[in-house]
């Protein structure tokens, strides 16, 4: 069954480019879409028990080596013009899941004894990734299945948000928000997989010279990162693998090869199949509803603050929203939305700020859990 599950993981995304290409539901959802609700559908079909292990070691690989393969054809002299708005975006949306943590936390402390815990683990997961969650979990000894409820509650709530953003996100933030001014990048912006064009022989050796390039990034910063701590720790590895990917960017050469955002975001899509196979339903009925309805409250006044926020200094729509995703999803997410909002530009940037989240996760976590047991008097 969990050779079935990889393989399915590695093989759907085609049959969702596929249907994107020739299927009008299928194209307006993109892939992306398609991807994750798949992930999730199967999860909950009857009688079905995915491994929750295969899926995170398949999200395990795909990310690392996406994250180049989408840098790669990124124009970093285009970044510092951006640095700007979206530097100010990310701080307030860092701010606003403290925020939120904090007042839902404080909200519900009578409810449940590891409240405090529970806040700074959903620091955690909105401003760095799952990760942070269970690092930060661990360091606070929280129960296991606080853990796996948690985990459950953020996919689904994830899900629905991620769906609003690859659909309506846009076109809503724009009746109240400014529009994003700066030069788009220089190639049209399609949604993950839409053009089939790319996936000819005639592209082949770019591509396979591209995936060969982003496998020894991820080995040397994974290999760096053993060396430097003894042990495999995933926010340095990901920086690692963040830097030789901009650095191999600089390249005229790497930079022209034709196909490897496309098989970046294949790999994306193969990761949302994955994660959505871990939001089984029924971990949560059979879980505390009000620790769903803690998780659910928490990231709802996060984007809400956030985007205030962002509105109240004038922050730009695309920047605040691609500031949202960096932060409640980290990098992997950041290459969809940015097709859907239609702005390569924003996908470099956004790469690094969604790895900026997962190096602060942890520490945002645990200052702001420390600081509700202290204000308990705990």
């Amino acid at each position: 069954m969990t050779v079935i599950q990889v393989l399915g993981c590695i093989l759907f995304p085609a049959a969702a480019i596929w249907a994107g290409e020739r299927y009008r539901v299928a194209k307006f959802f993109g892939p992306v879409t398609v991807c994750y609700l798949a992930g999730i559908l199967v999860a909950n079909l009857p009688g079905v028990r995915l491994s929750a292990e295969a899926a995170l070691r398949v999200s395990e690989v795909a990310v690392p080596l996406a994250i180049p393969l989408l840098l790669f054809s990124s124009d970093v002299r285009q970044w510092p013009r951006l640095a700007r708005s979206l530097i100010i975006s990310f701080s307030l949306a860092c701010l606003a899941a403290v925020l939120s943590a904090g007042a839902v936390g404080w909200f519900f402390r009578g409810q449940f004894d590891e409240w405090w815990k529970i806040a700074g683990m959903l620091v955690g997961v909105y401003v760095g990734g799952t990760a942070n969650m269970a690092a930060i979990g661990k360091v606070l000894e929280a129960r296991s299945e606080t853990f796996v409820l948690l985990n459950a509650a953020d996919l689904m709530a994830g899900g629905l948000y991620l769906l609003f953003l690859l659909t309506f996100a846009q076109r809503l933030f724009l009746r109240f928000m400014r529009p994003f001014t700066a030069v788009p990048h220089h190639e049209p912006f399609e949604h993950p997989g839409e053009p089939l064009g790319v996936w000819t022989r005639h592209h082949l050796r770019d591509m396979g010279f591209g995936f060969g390039l982003a496998v020894a990034i991820a080995a040397v910063a994974v290999g760096g990162t053993l060396l430097a701590f003894g042990k495999l720790e995933a926010s340095p590895a990901l920086l690692g693998i963040t830097t030789l990917g901009i650095v191999a960017s600089l390249s005229q050469k790497v930079r022209s090869l034709v196909g490897t955002y496309e098989l970046g975001e294949y790999l994306l899509l193969i990761f949302c199949v994955a994660m959505g196979s871990l939001a089984d339903a029924r971990v949560l009925v059979g879980g505390n509803s009000t620790l769903v309805i803690f998780v659910w409250v928490v990231m709802g006044l996060a984007i809400v603050i956030h985007t205030a926020l962002s509105k109240l200094l004038r922050i730009d729509a695309d920047s605040t929203l691609i500031c949202s995703t960096a932060t409640i999803y980290g990098p992997a997410q950041i290459g969809p939305v940015a097709a859907a909002l239609k702005n390569r530009a924003l996908v470099g940037p956004g790469l690094t700020l969604g790895l900026a989240g997962l190096a602060l996760g942890n520490y945002l976590g645990l200052l702001t859990a420390w600081g509700l047991r202290w204000l308990a008097g705990g």
